[in-house]
């Protein structure tokens, strides 16, 4: 049965390239490959964040078996979301792995708003109601919960503008459609450190170590923090045997130092956790995401 991973292997990822979850799994995918001596795919299919689609990337996912048309192990490169009313059940069509990285993300703000703090920005916000906008990944994404509870907690009023996921999103941003936007800083840093957006915050409970030098937006607005996540998640159907195997990988490559300082590079830590452990984090944050969704009155159309 082990000989079945000898098949290539392919991470799915219902987002666009060039964002945080394709760098994280391009990583993972290399070290993966190194380690099995085999390719190891990453497939990026945009739009799988936003639920009016016909059928999304891991309804396609969920439904295949784990040897799938073409002699792929599908697995799934997951955020955390929660989603109701969904064509497949996340607890049932899906076997979590592991966590693999986590980043703290960042407030950036298009220079030409003349911001260069967290004041600033609730200062502007309040003094043009409904006039700023922010980019969002996708109608209940992680940039989107971000962006409300901002609303909430300054007691500002924000309009998002939701995209097929955030790289879309901070691309308009640097060509100033946007005024500011809270994504990872694996995708935003670079640009920030030439000049074409302002990174003013980071979005975590405490500052990042990874990012010491920036203020939190808690220490301007009490109680904000919203941070993401990414792991590996296979279908149901996969034998045991081989989950186990594949888990087993995950974890040696995230425990790599190789990876974990490619990761640093990139402002994300590295994470290596049984399925329990996993499974029992998703749980946890499916209802912190669900109390912030219901408290800014977020609807998923």
């Amino acid at each position: 049965m082990i000989s079945a991973l000898s098949r290539s292997l392919r991470i799915i990822l219902a987002l666009p390239p060039g964002g945080a979850p394709d760098i994280v799994a391009r990583i993972l995918g290399k070290k993966l490959g190194e380690q099995l001596g085999q390719p190891v795919i990453v497939d990026a299919r945009p739009g799988g964040s936003v639920r009016n689609r016909r059928r999304n990337r891991k309804d396609r996912a969920a439904r295949r078996p784990h040897a799938a048309v073409g002699g792929h192990l599908r697995v799934c490169l997951t955020a955390g979301v929660e989603k109701p009313k969904l064509s497949y059940d996340p607890d049932k069509d899906f076997v979590a792995l592991s966590r693999v990285a986590s980043v703290t993300n960042v407030l950036a703000v298009h220079p030409s708003l003349g911001v260069g703090t967290v004041a600033d920005l609730v200062k502007l916000a309040k003094a043009r109601p409904g006039q700023l906008n922010y980019g969002s990944g996708g109608n209940g994404g992680a940039s989107h919960l971000a962006g409300e509870m901002f609303n909430v907690l300054a007691g500002v009023k924000t309009v998002p503008v939701h995209y097929k996921g955030t790289p879309l999103a901070l691309n308009d941003l640097i060509a100033g459609q946007l005024q500011f936007i809270m994504t990872s800083p694996l995708a935003a840093m670079p640009h920030a450190k030439t000049g074409k957006i302002k990174v003013i915050a980071t979005t975590g409970a405490a500052r990042d170590p990874l990012l010491p030098e920036l203020p939190t937006v808690a220490d301007t607005v009490p109680g904000f923090e919203s941070t993401q996540w990414w792991g590996i998640a296979a279908p149901a159907k996969t034998p045991a045997v081989i989950a186990t195997r594949l888990h087993a990988e995950i974890v040696k490559a995230m425990q790599s130092p190789e990876v974990r300082e490619q990761l640093a590079k990139q402002s994300a830590t590295a994470h290596a956790e049984s399925p329990a452990e996993f499974t029992a984090f998703i749980k946890a944050e499916r209802g912190r995401i669900a109390r912030v969704g219901r408290q800014a009155g977020i609807t998923l159309d």
